[in-house]
């Protein structure tokens, strides 16, 4: 790297709000702190996605706040910024981003074949072994609120992880697959947003309390397969937990805005979001392409026309 980079670089690593450690890590790293920024942008567009149409819309606005409760809103944040960070890290390597990785190196899939073919695999495992680094996951001994956080941390991994995929090209006579190449390779960050938003969606309440047998504290949910069991049981590993219930989200707080001006679907989601305040409704002309054809060779050729849309918004 020229120096006029690693300049830039260096500048980038102090920007981003670091511990101590992090800092130093993404110093070392060229291609970290871009990478880092990626996942941050990744996490907050796809939990935006994931729900605009709740009360929570996972709006910047009380972040802080929230981030610092035991709600199921803060578990999922948690779980979709591990996620975003895992799944860029692996896309960044097999992209050429980082110096300190390339290319998945899976010993049983022939990957220097995948290279000669210009594919690469998304490098996962060296992704989830720096992102531990990282994070500096330890034993937290009794601390509560620390074993929650790293479980949902832990939780968004396991998503990314479970939506690798195997790929594979085949190279043979028209088509045939007698000689193919096979790579890793992460789904869509969609597809895993929506696997934690289900997560979120049957979220486990838990405490902590002591396992006897092993001598050290443990998290436990009262409800969690009470039709199995009438004791308290662990969480699963892809479970999202949480400490306490979150506020209603209705009007504004330190949490969030309020619902007040929101948008909704009247059939879908308007008595919900809209708090039982009620919603207004108004009419407005919206302009869309239409009538297209396509002309000789490449050019498509559209009208502009226009039609009334309803719009339903949340009364304050």
């Amino acid at each position: 790297m020229n120096p006029a980079h690693w300049k830039a670089h260096l500048k980038q690593c102090d920007l981003l709000r670091l511990s101590r450690k992090q800092k130093r890590l993404c110093r070392r790293e060229p291609g970290l702190a871009e990478t880092l920024r990626d996942a941050i942008r990744l996490s907050i567009l796809e939990c935006q996605h994931q729900f605009r149409n709740e009360r929570w819309n996972c709006s910047l606005d009380g972040r802080a706040d929230l981030l610092k409760r035991g709600f199921k809103e803060t578990a999922f944040l948690y779980a979709v910024s591990s996620a975003a960070l895992t799944h860029s890290l692996a896309r960044a390597c097999s992209a050429g981003r980082m110096e300190r990785c390339t290319c998945d190196d899976s010993p049983d899939l022939e990957n220097r074949k995948a290279w000669q073919w210009g594919v690469c695999g998304d490098n996962l495992k060296y992704s989830t072994r720096f992102l531990k680094n990282f994070l500096g996951q330890k034993k937290v001994g009794k601390d509560l609120r620390a074993k929650v956080d790293i479980h949902n941390t832990n939780v968004g991994i396991k998503a990314v992880k479970n939506g690798l995929k195997t790929t594979c090209k085949c190279h043979g006579v028209s088509g045939s697959c007698a000689v193919r190449t096979c790579w890793k390779q992460l789904s869509p960050f969609h597809e895993t947003g929506k696997l934690l938003k289900l997560r979120y969606d049957n979220a486990v309440k838990v405490f902590s309390a002591t396992n006897d047998a092993m001598g050290h504290s443990e998290l436990v949910s009262p409800q969690h397969h009470a039709h199995l069991t009438k004791s308290p049981t662990s969480p699963r590993p892809t479970d999202l937990v949480y400490m306490e219930d979150s506020p209603s989200f209705c009007r504004p707080s330190r949490f969030s805005v309020g619902t007040a001006g929101r948008t909704c679907s009247r059939e879908v989601n308007c008595d919900s979001m809209c708090c039982g305040r009620g919603y207004n409704i108004q009419t407005r002309m919206v302009t869309f392409s239409c009538h297209c054809q396509v002309q000789w060779c490449c050019y498509v050729e559209c009208q502009q026309c226009m039609q009334e849309e309803v719009v339903y918004s949340c009364k304050q």
